[in-house]
């Protein structure tokens, strides 16, 4: 574990969190999923279907219900759960999310998974120094948003906090047992898959 390790996330389960509308779920979504599994000694990795993202138009938004089932029928690997936990929670704020998750799941170390276009946008966030301060953040390259991602005001403000490999492309083991605020970047996950390309692709009943 690194010098920010949390000496209470002894033999927890280790959770990689990837939230998202799903919409539909993709490739891209599970290569994201198992590249997290080995890069960072995770046990699982859970899908957090979102019942509606505040920060996307509900236009061309197919129902939570053809949004949960296009990620089961994704999410082929054992180590990849798709839950439902916002859907019963009533909203779809991260922060809140991840709050409800901590309190209810005392057994795991969580991470949270996102995209480096994410990380562009973070600071409209909903409480996003929250989520920083809550969780360890895995920071996942995309095509054509690696600069921007690494620019950004978000990695820019918690730069002192960026976690490293001691080799660059080793994996980083025990990544969710860092204490927050705590981030890295995974290079070389250029999947070019998205939701918005497959449903041009796809119409939902």
């Amino acid at each position: 574990m690194g010098r920010h390790a949390h000496p209470d996330c002894m033999n927890k389960r280790q959770i990689g969190l990837l939230g998202g509308s799903f919409n539909p779920a993709h490739e891209g979504h599970l290569y994201i999923s198992e590249t997290a599994l080995r890069s960072l000694g995770l046990d699982e990795v859970w899908w957090l279907v979102s019942p509606q993202n505040p920060l996307k138009p509900t236009d061309g938004m197919a129902s939570f219900e053809d949004r949960f089932n296009s990620a089961k029928q994704i999410a082929r690997n054992p180590k990849i759960v798709v839950s439902d936990f916002e859907q019963h929670l009533g909203q779809s704020y991260t922060a809140r999310t991840l709050e409800a998750l901590c309190e209810s799941h005392k057994d795991c170390a969580f991470v949270w998974l996102m995209g480096a276009d994410n990380l562009i946008q973070f600071r409209n966030w909903y409480q996003w120094r929250d989520i920083f301060d809550t969780l360890p953040i895995a920071v996942f390259d995309r095509p054509g948003y690696t600069m921007k991602a690494l620019n950004s005001f978000a990695a820019k403000t918690h730069e002192k906090y960026r976690v490293f490999t001691s080799i660059p492309g080793a994996p980083l083991k025990d990544f969710a047992m860092q204490r927050a605020p705590a981030w890295t970047f995974v290079s070389h996950t250029k999947h070019k898959m998205s939701s918005t390309a497959l449903r041009n692709r796809i119409n939902f009943s």
